[in-house]
């Protein structure tokens, strides 16, 4: 039984999932979209959303703490340069997940994770761009 389990295996070992959720929380930084399986994009928007909740504290602690997920120190300085400002107002739910259909090869449910547009910013469209699965 699962009771109080939380999170999926997603078939990986947990060096894998780790590698694996570090390397996806990267491309997003980067891309801001990115396009991947619905199980993967649902279980990267808490780790997106808590990137962006330790931007938004700023301290060394914090920035030591998303160092741990952003190796890049490029990604790691637009993280904490740009993140907070644009979240400024919002207490949370910085990501959004756009289902996009089932994938030719094998069937998989297809999903875009992105991270919202600042408050007076248009919203972007959910196209298929970004770093794929």
């Amino acid at each position: 039984m699962r009771h109080r389990k939380v999170g999926r295996k997603l078939g990986r070992s947990v060096k894998h999932r780790k590698a694996l959720f570090s390397n996806m929380v990267q491309a997003l930084i980067r891309e801001e979209r990115i396009v991947t399986t619905l199980a993967k994009a649902k279980e990267m928007r808490s780790i997106a959303d808590r990137m962006v909740t330790l931007a938004k504290r700023g301290d060394l602690s914090a920035r030591r703490l998303a160092a741990k997920r952003v190796k890049t120190p490029e990604l790691l300085q637009k993280l904490f340069d740009e993140f907070p400002g644009r979240f400024e107002g919002r207490e949370g739910g910085y990501t959004r997940v756009v289902r996009l259909g089932r994938r030719r090869g094998d069937g998989a449910e297809m999903a875009v994770l992105e991270y919202l547009a600042a408050e007076g910013e248009a919203p972007a469209e959910a196209t298929e761009t970004g770093a794929e699965e």
